[in-house]
C-alpha cells in the first residue's frame, strides 16, 4: 500500500483518536454503526456555521466536494489559483498520501492563508491537528502564510441584525501549526505502515473510544464487555475503571472476589446485581413523600441549542426552552395534562412562560425529575422576561427532585446500572409497559427532540411539520407520564411496607 491509497483529513484525525479505527474503516467498513438523526443534526450544523463563515471573506469560488473523483477537486483548485482567485472555498490539496480541503483559503500576496472554521466555542487539541494536517497537505504545492481557526464566540449576543464579525472569532495558530509538521508526518507514515498490515491493531478499548468523539466503531470493539462491569460502576473515576479491566477485574463477581473497595452505593449496585433483588429504604421514601404537598405538577422542559443564534438577545448554544408537558396530579387522585409547544417561527420564550405561569397552579409542589435544569430553565426566563421576573423566580422554592429518592437509595432496582437517569428507571419498575415505552415513539430521548425542533421551520411540507410536532408533543407528555407513574409507585411501595 503506497501513496495510491489516500489519508483523507478526517481519517489522519480518526488515526490520531486511534489507529485501531482507522485500519478497521479501510479494512472492515462494515462493522461501523452508522449515524444517528442527532449526530447528524450536529454534523448539518456545523457546514451551516461553515457556510456562514465565509461571509467573513465575501466573493470566493467554492470547490464542490465529490467522494468519487478527487482528482476533479485537485484540479479545479489549481486551475484556480493560476486564474489569480483570491479566496477559496473547500480548496483541496494532496501531498503524497494525505488529502485535505481547507474551508477558506485567501491569498496575501505569494502566500496562502489557511481558515478552519468550528462550531465550537474554544480551540481544542484535536481541532489543531486539523489545521496542521491542512497545512501539511497546502504545503506539498503552495506557500502556506498563517493558519487561523474561527470559532464561535460565546460572549456573542444577537441584537437585531446578525453580526457576522461579532458571531466569530478569529485565533491565529500558525506557529503552532508549523511546530507539529514533524509530528504530522511521522503520523502519516505510522498510519502508512499500519494500514498495510493484514492484521489488526493492538488497541485496548479506553477512553480514546470516546474522546473526542464517540467512535463508530465503539459496539464492535466494546462487545466484550458485559451490560453489568466496572464500566459502568456508580461514579466511578475512569482511570480506576481502566486500571481494574488491565488488571483482569471486569465482571461484579470479580470485584467481589479480589475484594475492591467500592462506595456504598457501589458496592450495593454489585450486590443487587449478583443477589437480582430490589433494595427498599422505607425511611428514605417516607421522608421524599412527606415533602409533598398537592396539587402536584409534574413538570418537564425540552430544549434546543444553536451555534447561530435566530432570535434577539439569544446568545449561541444558549438554551432555549421551546416545549413542556406538566401533569397536575390532584389530592383525590384525578390528573390533568396540560402542555406546550411553540410555534417554531417565533421566539418560543415569552410564549412559553406566560402560558407556564397560567398552567401552573398557585401552590403546591413542582416536580421534575433532576430539578436543576428546570430551575435553570426558568431562571434564564425570569432574566429574559422581566415582567414576568418575580412570578417564574417564584417557582423556584417549590421544586422537589423526584430523582432523590433513588440517588439517596431508597429503591434500587439492579437493572438500574448505576444509573438514575428516568431511562434507565421507567424500564426497571414497569418492565413491558407499553404505555411506557419511549422505543414505541418517533422521537425517543431529549437528544432527538433538540435536534427535530430547530430544524422544524426549515421543513416546508406542512403534513411533514405537523408530524414532528405530534411527535414532540408525544415524547415529552410521556417523559412527565413517567413521573406520575414513578411518583405512584414509590406510593403504593410505602403503603406496603408500612403494612
Amino acid at each position: 500500500m503506497g501513496d495510491s491509497v489516500i489519508i483523507s483529513k478526517s481519517q489522519y484525525l480518526r488515526g490520531r483518536q486511534c489507529e485501531k479505527s482507522l485500519w478497521l474503516l479501510k479494512r472492515r467498513p462494515e462493522l461501523r454503526t452508522a449515524p444517528d438523526e442527532a449526530l447528524q443534526a450536529v454534523f448539518q450544523q456545523g457546514h451551516e456555521v461553515g457556510r456562514l463563515a465565509r461571509k467573513l471573506f465575501p466573493g470566493g469560488s467554492e470547490i464542490v466536494f465529490d467522494r468519487s473523483n478527487f482528482s476533479a477537486m485537485l484540479e479545479k483548485t489549481r486551475r484556480l489559483v493560476s486564474q489569480g482567485e483570491k479566496v477559496i472555498y473547500e480548496a483541496a490539496f494532496r501531498s503524497g498520501a494525505v488529502f485535505a480541503m481547507v474551508d477558506i483559503l485567501v491569498r496575501q500576496g505569494s502566500t496562502w492563508d489557511i481558515y478552519e472554521v468550528k462550531a465550537a466555542t474554544e480551540i481544542r487539541d484535536y481541532h489543531l491537528d486539523d489545521i496542521s494536517v491542512q497545512w501539511y497537505a497546502l504545503s506539498g504545492q503552495l506557500d502556506p502564510g498563517r493558519a487561523f481557526i474561527v470559532h464561535i464566540n460565546n460572549q456573542y449576543v444577537r441584537k437585531g441584525a446578525l453580526d457576522v464579525e461579532d458571531l466569530f472569532q478569529i485565533e491565529d495558530v500558525t506557529e503552532i501549526v508549523k511546530g507539529r509538521q514533524k509530528e504530522v508526518a511521522a503520523e502519516i507514515e505510522r498510519f502508512k505502515n499500519i494500514l498495510k498490515s493484514e492484521k489488526i491493531p493492538q488497541k485496548e478499548i479506553g477512553r480514546h473510544c470516546c474522546d473526542p468523539v464517540r467512535c463508530d466503531f465503539f459496539e464492535y470493539c466494546w462487545g466484550h464487555i458485559p451490560r453489568q462491569s466496572v464500566f459502568h460502576l456508580y461514579r466511578m473515576t475512569w482511570p480506576r475503571k481502566q486500571a481494574l479491566y488491565k488488571d483482569g477485574i471486569i465482571t461484579y463477581e470479580d470485584l467481589l472476589r479480589r475484594g475492591i473497595e467500592l462506595t456504598d452505593t457501589q458496592y450495593l449496585q454489585v450486590e443487587t446485581a449478583i443477589k437480582n433483588r430490589i433494595h427498599i429504604d422505607q425511611g428514605i421514601i417516607k421522608a421524599f413523600l412527606d415533602k409533598i404537598s398537592f396539587p402536584l405538577s409534574f413538570l418537564d422542559f425540552e430544549t434546543f441549542q444553536e451555534a447561530i443564534p435566530r432570535f434577539n438577545l439569544q446568545r449561541p448554544y444558549m438554551k432555549m426552552p421551546f416545549q413542556y408537558s406538566l401533569h397536575v396530579l390532584n389530592k383525590d387522585g384525578s390528573l390533568d395534562h396540560r402542555e406546550f409547544l411553540a410555534d417554531e417561527e417565533r421566539d418560543p420564550r415569552r410564549p412559553l412562560a406566560d402560558r407556564l405561569l397560567q398552567d401552573l397552579a398557585p401552590e403546591g409542589s413542582i416536580m421534575a425529575f433532576c430539578t436543576s435544569f428546570e430551575k435553570t430553565v426558568i431562571k434564564e426566563l425570569a432574566a429574559f422576561y422581566r415582567e414576568r421576573s418575580k412570578e417564574l423566580v417564584s417557582l423556584l422554592d417549590r421544586f422537589v427532585d423526584l430523582m432523590d429518592p433513588f440517588r439517596q437509595l431508597g429503591y434500587y432496582h439492579p437493572q438500574f446500572n448505576g444509573n438514575f437517569s428516568i431511562k434507565s428507571i421507567l424500564p426497571a419498575m414497569f418492565p413491558g409497559d407499553p404505555e411506557l415505552d419511549y422505543k414505541a415513539l418517533e422521537i425517543q430521548d431529549g437528544t432527538m427532540a433538540m435536534s427535530a425542533f430547530p430544524a422544524l421551520h426549515k421543513i416546508e411540507d406542512p403534513i411533514e411539520r405537523e408530524g414532528i410536532r405530534r411527535s414532540l408533543l408525544a415524547y415529552c407528555r410521556l417523559d412527565t407520564l413517567a413521573m406520575v407513574r414513578i411518583y405512584q409507585r414509590l406510593m403504593e411501595i410505602s403503603k406496603a411496607e408500612a403494612a
